[in-house]
């Protein structure tokens, strides 16, 4: 009865609404309005015709080229996303025209007509060229190129206040702003940013995808095709798309850290960008979006998706918390969705999926008044069969999108559809409409002929080459005479040996353009990807040495150690991401400092393994340069014309070390740590910082100790500033010469601190904070015990400097640089072994500090432990990863908890199993004074979803003690099993965990007291330290507490349950 009354119900629905849409576009399509297959290629094509003509062409701008996003009315808005697809669709069609002779004038018709549109983009954005340059200096929101436009004027129609116009998904200055795509969070495809719509960005997947695809596709294309020259040619930083690639394979198969899953990763993936160079991850991808997201009508966005649904408030622009709970299970279906799996199928020879999605588009396709077929937007639940598709998913019909604010053609289907069936058809073919093979898989690709595209397959078995260069010709005869083969500068003339930073300088030349007042490429570092090309300027051969071997102004380079561990690296990253024809060169540059006293045996033994052919796992080569060029990548940096007039730009090349004649290195004696004594000062701060500046100046000119004076400046530098004069010049001046004699000494204590009132800041901090971030991880900066900062999008180096330093100095002014050097060990580990992370959602710079001053006090026994800020660099890396990969299985349950919450480790699914205990807690969590309420907790996300674990790590982050920490996250284990064993039981009130491992511990003590006849102590240690598992184990005692807590309320009865008698 129920059945009927609610198809009754809908019969009466329909009829209304179909009274309401007297006008509408939408009527069910005939088969007569579908083409024949006994048709001939014309009759088949002037059917397409006629449907692009009065579906898209009808509504294009004559003036800009531009098509509407509203086709009705008096909406003038343009999206530069629809206009592509628009223009897209008029130019398969064409294509299609070319395989006939006589076409009647429509080949160039269409041509034109998507000629005209992408003008017309190209035209709305050169007018944003003010834009364009602020947001390669800084890529923020609010310099953002827009992505909707007048349709008629190009004009800028919404402000970003407006309208989330940052979609960075978008010749030579565009591709400056794409390349940084990896770091920003933008609005993503759907213009709301994460799921909650409530005006923040994220970092999507979909979005770096198409901006990985747009730099691989853009790379080396000439402007002015076969008429053009060497100027109009576009280059692409090979290191940018790289941090691209592995961006997207780190976020992959999440859209982003709110969205589980997305329906705009089938663009991204597959057509038009195929952006993934991984089959598995690719089939990961693809079939979690059909999983989560097919329907019958099309595919959601995305879980709990509001937009255009019966109960979404269309007068707001975001929505309040909790909100998009109501919106679950009655998300819009797009048909869209369905043409992208026709034409994925088609590209893939999968005609079984072709066949399928064809015979579910079809019954949801509607037709003009003309008889052309039509896409509907989407499809909805009606309000009044809301309730009844919440309470029986998939029950009720819906309706297609109607005239109304979504206007009466939607475009963006049009022009895919109009693609999807011509490929169907076979009236083209997927070379057709990708002419640069970007569907073909890796593995089978060729090099494009796109004159300067060098990029290839990945190879897993290169050979990378390398020239060893040494500093002067004395280095050069003194590595001799251990049969190590080198070159000086003078001799690999004419060819020029570069730093990066002067390949820097010449890209500043590329895209400069006077008129539109846009500069050349910004001031960024060249990786080492592109410092194993060959370059050709100005008619000069270019070699350029990694940036690893630059004198580096923050004292990491100091280290040798540090310095062979990241030649390794490098070149390990040089095998797994070279995607070049031709081999990478890589130069080792020595110098006569890297030689001296115990550096030189390590620095020999590297030498060694070139020598062998083999070093860290990969090949090398090792030849004079002048012999290697020939198999190497040669770019040519034609960008730069300098006509007569104007001067030639100045570069350095690195000249050879000048010493006297037959002077002999010396290997000066030195330890690789100075001894601790040395590090230690004899005047503190607490007693000096109260004294008179001139007893200061006293103390510091008859101090020899540089702990001493580091100590004293720093007093100076706060109170007179660091242009106060002191015996050898300012007092910056003074700072900076301590520094140096640190260095040279090995004293890393000092230097550490001398650094940090220098301000110094390490190379790529902020592309490691965004390694992190892409893993799914946040990044906290601050001491341990103190206030911290929460990082969870990537961030400028300026603003990541300033986080540091008022974070960091208030408890030890040696924090800052070292917290600095554990950011570039963590980005570098996280990237390459990412699985030392697991179970870690939050990377707590000053907790890791602290775990790793525990293990030095683990290793110390009873004898007082090293001072973490003495060991040095290379030390400290190595520190971090044992503590990252402890041997725990002997050591006592106490060390190992005081570790594991340091690290704020957890149990695999432990998060998981925080969403089950919630969902039986209606009042919520407390621990440490924070609380984790049950609702909107449970409504505004879901289980899986990355920002519920980061809401459980906000709250447990309140906890202070890393071992109390790591019992509590215990404690919740147990609680999870408890529930799960027991369905009949839930909390009454809120559980305050701190409560519970108090009443725990009580237990415990009594316990303890009574076998072992002892007075009850306060003191936990021996609680931490005991084995969680076991007769008298911690979970005994933690679950003896849960019970007591969940049998003090009420029981469910259950009609199944064995104790009831009737």
């Amino acid at each position: 009865m129920a059945g009927l009354m609610a198809e009754v119900s809908w019969k009466v629905l329909e009829r209304r609404a179909r009274t309401k849409r007297s006008d509408s576009v939408y009527e069910p399509l005939k088969s007569i309005n579908l083409p024949r297959s006994d048709e001939t290629l014309w009759d088949k094509l002037d059917h397409y015709y006629r449907i692009v003509k009065s579906t898209l062409l009808l509504y294009q701008s004559p003036t800009t080229g531009l098509f509407p996003t509203k086709t009705c009315g008096n909406d003038q808005k343009a999206k530069i996303h629809d206009s592509l697809y628009c223009a897209a669709g008029a130019w398969a069609l064409a294509l299609a025209y070319r395989r006939i002779d006589d076409d009647k004038g429509r080949t160039h018709e269409l041509e034109h007509s998507a000629i005209k549109c992408m003008r017309g983009i190209l035209y709305c954005y050169m007018r944003q060229a003010d834009k364009v340059q602020q947001f390669k200096q800084d890529p923020r929101p609010t310099t953002c190129l827009h992505s909707i436009f007048n349709v008629h004027t190009g004009d800028e129609i919404l402000s970003y206040e407006e309208y989330g116009h940052l979609q960075v998904s978008f010749i030579q200055n565009l591709v400056f702003c794409v390349e940084r795509v990896y770091r920003v969070p933008d609005f993503g495809v759907w213009e709301r940013g994460s799921k909650y719509n409530n005006g923040s960005t994220e970092l999507h997947s979909s979005s770096v995808g198409l901006a990985k695809a747009a730099l691989e596709a853009i790379n080396g294309f000439n402007l002015f095709g076969n008429q053009g020259c060497s100027w109009s040619v576009i280059f692409v930083d090979i290191d940018a798309h790289n941090r691209n690639r592995q961006t997207l394979c780190s976020l992959l198969p999440r859209e982003s850290r709110s969205h589980n899953t997305d329906a705009a990763l089938l663009p991204c993936i597959s057509y038009p960008a195929f952006a993934l160079d991984d089959e598995v991850l690719f089939s990961q991808t693809l079939d979690k979006v059909i999983r989560k997201l097919k329907g019958k009508y099309g595919f959601k966005r995305f879980l709990r998706d509001g937009y255009r649904t019966s109960l979404e408030d269309p007068n707001r622009r975001y929505y309040k918390p909790a909100e998009i709970k109501l919106f679950d299970g009655i998300e819009c279906e797009f048909p869209i969705f369905f043409l992208y799996m026709m034409i994925d199928g088609v590209f893939r020879g999968n005609p079984k999926q072709v066949k399928e999605y064809q015979d579910l588009l079809t019954p949801v396709l509607h037709h003009t008044t003309e008889g052309y077929p039509v896409i509907p937007k989407y499809y909805y639940v009606p309000a009044d069969f809301v309730e009844h598709e919440k309470r029986n998913p998939g029950s009720q019909k819906r309706f297609p999108s109607n005239c109304g604010r979504d206007g009466k053609l939607f475009l963006w289907g049009q022009a895919l559809y109009v693609i999807a069936k011509l490929l169907a058809d076979e009236l083209i073919s997927p070379k057709d409409i990708d002419p640069v093979q970007r569907f073909v898989p890796l593995q089978n690709q060729r090099n494009v002929s796109m004159r300067f595209s060098n990029q290839g397959p990945l190879e897993n078995d290169l050979v990378v080459y390398v020239a060893l260069i040494a500093e002067s010709q004395r280095l050069q005869v003194f590595l001799n005479t251990y049969g190590i083969q080198t070159q000086t500068p003078q001799q690999v003339e004419p060819i020029q040996i570069w730093a990066q930073q002067e390949l820097v300088k010449a890209y500043f030349h590329l895209g400069v353009n006077e008129k539109l007042g846009l500069c050349g490429r910004p001031d960024r570092p060249i990786g080492c990807l592109g410092t194993s090309k060959i370059y050709r300027i100005l008619g000069k051969t270019v070699v350029c040495y990694p940036i690893i071997f630059d004198l580096s102004d923050f004292y990491m380079s100091q280290d040798v150690l540090l310095l062979i561990d990241d030649i390794k690296n490098a070149l390990q990253f040089i095998k797994q991401y070279w995607k070049m024809h031709g081999r990478p060169l890589f130069l080792v540059l020595i110098r006569e400092d890297n030689i001296r006293g115990s550096r030189f045996n390590p620095i020999l033994d590297m030498l060694a393994a070139f020598k062998k052919g083999m070093i860290g796992g990969v090949k090398v080569h090792v030849d004079r340069l002048q012999t290697l060029i020939s198999g190497a990548v040669v770019e040519q940096l034609d960008f730069l014309r300098i006509s007569e007039i104007e001067e030639l730009p100045e570069f350095k090349s690195f000249e050879e070390l000048e010493v006297p004649k037959h002077s002999k290195v010396k290997r000066q004696s030195s330890t690789s740590n100075a001894p601790e004594q040395e590090q230690k000062p004899d005047v503190t701060m607490t007693e000096w910082r109260n004294k008179l500046t001139h007893e200061i100046l006293q103390k510091l000119n008859d101090c020899s100790c540089l702990a001493s004076q580091a100590i004293l400046l720093g007093i100076l530098l706060k109170r007179e500033g660091p242009n106060f004069i002191t015996k050898e010049g300012t007092v910056s001046d003074h700072i900076e010469r301590v520094y140096r004699r640190a260095g040279s000494k090995k004293l890393w204590s000092v230097v550490r601190h001398a650094a940090s009132l220098l301000s110094k800041l390490v190379d790529s901090l902020a592309p490691s904070i965004t390694n992190v971030l892409v893993q799914g991880k946040q990044v906290t900066l601050g001491a341990f015990g103190h206030e911290e900062e929460v990082i969870s999008n990537p961030l400028s180096p300026g603003v990541i400097k300033n986080i540091i330093y008022y974070k960091c100095n208030t408890h030890d002014e040696r924090e800052a640089v070292i917290q600095q050097e554990l950011v570039i060990h963590i980005g570098w580990i996280i990237s390459n072994n990412p699985e030392l992370f697991s179970g870690m959602l939050k990377i707590r710079i000053g907790w890791i500090i602290h775990a790793m001053e525990y293990e030095l006090q683990i290793r110390g026994g009873n004898k007082p432990a090293r001072d973490l800020y003495q060991l040095s660099p290379s030390d400290v890396k190595q520190l971090l990863l044992d503590i990252l990969q402890p041997q725990q299985n002997g050591r006592c349950w106490l060390n190992r908890r005081q570790i594991d919450g340091s690290l704020n480790r957890t149990p695999p699914g432990f998060y998981d199993r925080v969403w089950q205990i919630l969902e039986r807690t209606p009042n919520g969590i407390i621990v440490a004074g924070r609380h984790l309420p049950q609702q909107p907790t449970l409504s505004d996300m879901t289980m899986y979803e990355m920002n519920f674990s980061l809401l459980v790590e906000d709250m447990l982050g309140n906890i202070d003690q890393p071992k109390y920490r790591q019992i509590v996250v215990e404690l919740l284990m147990v609680v999870s099993i408890v529930l799960e064993r027991n369905p009949e039981l839930e909390f009454q009130d809120k559980v305050d965990l701190d409560k519970l491992v108090k009443e725990a511990f009580h237990e415990f003590q009594k316990d303890e007291s009574r076998l072992k006849e002892i007075e009850k102590q306060d003191d936990m240690t021996s609680f931490y330290n005991t084995p969680p598992l076991g007769k008298r184990g911690t979970c005994s005692y933690l679950t003896k507490v849960v019970m007591n807590l969940l049998l003090e309320g009420e029981v469910k009865p259950s009609n199944d349950d064995p104790c009831l008698v009737s």
